[in-house]
């Protein structure tokens, strides 16, 4: 990854060094974002509630998969640019805050708020005047300007941006750079102190009114997980009629342009996806028939596949195996994970279930080779590399269509090899193997 040149870091206010604040700084958003700004030459610190995944990282170890990350971390402790803690006081020493915090949905799938106000109303003890304070995570839509409105009626005088989060897990450190961010801020001095912090780091700007910023972040997120509902309906369908959904899938992308953008068929989990559709969907009084529906199809695929697997074998009497227990391929996150909605079904229809995944250190689950060893039927619950090019003689239910088995062909990959230009959830690749990513 090449580095930029290296940017003035002066705050647009005083003129002091820049010095970053990171709340949620250990997390999957925030520590990528510190160890960067670190490492072009601001000071960073990184605070978090969680004192075991601080003492981690303070270790200069990652607590989770995040590619080219660990080596950087190191770095940036030795030179003491970065540093993790539990105390929010280091607040007031700084010149920007992000917070890494959002809006998650409840049981309800309605926005739940009091994380986040609980947060910003304990956070004002520690600011100090003309400090510039981003939101990153995603929030519901006018929560930025609620913001301002009440910190403007406590008397805080603060630069307020929404700076949405855009990269695909797992690749930060390089997307952090290459995409661009889109910057919404209250006031133009707002705006302008958030583009100076990105442009630091090399990145291409993209400034909208705030509801705009937060707007972008559910509908991309709506988008792909509409995106991979159609495919998954796809799926059924050929399922349902003896169809290969992959064989179709290669047959219509092959030099044809205008079906670039048709995702292949798989869990779409996680921690954003659902959770920001159904976000969009309060925000619009609960009238979003794509999103609803796209939540009923691809929650619904587990489902599917243990009835059609249970149409063509006697589970009853079979050891199944999932492969892979993370919510996408090559990564260790288990967040909103459907292999365990898929491990659930599977508990009341087999007689036993395995569960084995090569990134996530888990007591209950048992090594690869002992799954392929003992197992009757095998289930793709993510993608990882290391499952690719295994060849199993017993049968494979595979949404995702890349393993092949001598005892249920249908569901391999009907072009191996080639390349082609893919969605990869956040971002598009070119790859010799079609991989899918959240």
């Amino acid at each position: 990854m090449d580095k930029p040149k290296i940017l003035s870091l002066r705050s647009a206010r005083d003129g002091t060094q820049r010095r970053i604040a990171i709340l949620g700084g250990c997390g999957h958003i925030g520590l990528p974002l510190g160890i960067l700004l670190a490492s072009r030459g601001a000071t960073v610190t990184l605070i978090d509630k969680n004192p075991d995944r601080v003492a981690q990282v303070a270790a200069g170890r990652m607590p989770f998969v995040e590619r080219g990350a660990e080596a950087l971390l190191a770095e940036t402790l030795k030179t003491k640019r970065l540093r993790p803690t539990t105390s929010l006081k280091s607040v007031a020493r700084q010149d920007a805050v992000v917070v890494t915090i959002g809006t998650p949905v409840d049981e309800f799938l309605n926005p739940d708020v009091q994380q986040f106000d609980h947060t910003m109303n304990e956070l004002p003890a520690y600011f100090r005047p003309g400090q510039l304070i981003i939101l990153r995570s995603t929030v519901f839509p006018g929560t930025t300007e609620r913001l301002g409105r009440r910190y403007t009626e406590q008397g805080l005088d603060l630069d307020i941006a929404y700076c949405p989060e855009r990269i695909a897990q797992g690749y930060a450190l390089d997307e952090l750079v290459k995409l661009p961010q889109l910057i919404g801020g209250l006031t133009p001095t707002a705006t302008a102190r958030a583009r100076a912090l990105f442009e630091f780091l090399g990145s291409a700007v993209i400034e909208v009114r705030p509801v705009e910023a937060e707007l972008s972040k559910l509908f991309a997120n709506a988008y792909r997980y509409i995106n991979f509902a159609i495919s998954n309906q796809f799926y059924s369908i050929a399922e349902k009629f003896g169809a290969d959904f992959n064989r179709v899938h290669a047959a219509v992308t092959a030099d044809y342009p205008r079906m670039a953008g048709f995702a292949r068929a798989g869990f779409a989990g996680g921690p954003c996806l659902l959770k920001d559709t159904m976000q969009l969907a309060a925000f619009n009084h609960n009238a979003f028939l794509l999103g609803q529906a796209a939540m009923m199809v691809n929650e619904g695929l587990p489902t599917m596949l243990v009835e059609g697997a249970r149409t063509r074998y006697d589970l009853r009497n079979m050891k199944a195996a999932i492969l892979g227990m993370a919510f996408k391929g090559n990564n260790d996150d288990i967040r909103d994970s459907l292999a365990f909605k898929l491990r659930k079904l599977l508990i009341l229809e087999c007689r036993q279930v395995l569960c084995t995944d090569v990134y996530i250190q888990d007591p209950s689950f048992v090594p690869l080779e002992k799954a392929l060893h003992e197992a009757d039927i095998f289930f793709v619950g993510a993608l990882h590399d290391e499952y690719r090019n295994l060849q199993l003689k017993k049968p494979v239910i595979d949404a995702f269509g890349t393993l092949r088995s001598e005892k249920h062909e249908n569901l391999s990959d009907g072009r191996r090899g080639i390349h082609r230009r893919v969605s990869d959830r956040g971002t598009t690749r070119t790859r010799t193997r079609t991989r899918r990513a959240g």
